[in-house]
């Protein structure tokens, strides 16, 4: 056994042929595999790097899995500007041809349903980033520096006491003023979540991205999934422009078209914990 089969997305059929220097994982050129009226999209992989025993190794290498998604990405990219596919989770793998057509036949019911969900539609994501107030230069001095000097101890004390109250009003000061800034971003985050969604088939919160793993500024206050209409997708965009310099202070980022990633499975299916609104941020 020195090849396996991975399988990118499943399709109810594809009307125009995958690029000829299309590559996918492992630099291999992916192919289609129809059964029970759904196309399956795969392409070969070596067992050594994607049996059981091997991915369990692999998927702890951050450099393989990041080469490995970027050519799932690259498949689903192509695939998904001919066609609406149903992605399927990375290394998904099986033995051979006929265990993707088995895995065809046992969930075809389900592939269908989900195809149809998603016929003529991508994925679009929004996010949102508040820059945090930063606090002021001398806000972490403690109260009352000046008794620590050498002067005499009525004017010391007497100084401590002063300095000790302004502190005490800066801190209240930037305490509400951040106070401020989260509650205008929520209510903006909040806004356009409610106004995308109404142009959007379905939606998907996921969780805020960690700003050190996501390697940007900022924190994170709206990580949100739109399956849109094709054919509407420009004037998506545009609800997204309008709102991108609205407020100071916020960053908003849209990303798409991309295959439908997140509405892979049925909304009742899905683990996102999308609420009707936007998370608090405490």
């Amino acid at each position: 056994m020195s090849e396996l089969r991975y399988v990118y997305a499943v399709c109810g059929s594809l009307d125009a042929p995958l690029a000829a220097d299309l590559t996918g994982v492992a630099g291999a050129a992916p192919h289609v595999l129809h059964h029970v009226g759904l196309t399956a999209v795969v392409s070969p992989v070596p067992a050594e790097e994607f049996s059981e025993d091997a991915l369990r190794r692999n998927l702890e290498s951050l450099d393989w899995l990041s080469d490995t998604a970027r050519a799932h990405q690259r498949v689903l990219g192509a695939l998904a500007s001919v066609a609406s596919p149903l992605p399927l989770r990375l290394a998904t793998v099986f033995r051979d041809d006929s265990g993707v057509r088995a895995m065809l036949e046992e969930q075809a019911e389900r592939f269908r349903a989900s195809l149809d969900r998603i016929d003529g539609r991508v994925e679009w994501g929004v996010k949102v980033y508040v820059e945090e107030p930063e606090a002021s230069p001398d806000a972490g001095s403690g109260a009352g520096s000046g008794a620590r000097s050498g002067q005499g101890r009525t004017s010391a004390d007497s100084l401590a006491a002063g300095s000790g109250r302004d502190y005490l009003r800066r801190r209240r000061a930037e305490r509400s003023g951040r106070e401020e800034v989260w509650r205008r971003a929520e209510g903006f985050a909040q806004s356009l979540h409610d106004e995308l969604s109404r142009q959007a088939h379905e939606t998907c919160l996921h969780p805020p991205q960690n700003p050190e793993l996501a390697r940007t500024t900022g924190r994170n206050i709206l990580n949100a999934a739109y399956l849109v209409e094709r054919s509407t997708s420009e004037a998506f965009m545009e609800a997204v422009d309008r709102h991108k310099d609205e407020q100071p202070g916020l960053r908003v980022e849209l990303t798409g078209p991309w295959a439908a990633y997140s509405f892979s499975q049925p909304p009742e299916e899905r683990q996102d914990g999308s609420p009707a609104s936007v998370s608090e941020v405490s």
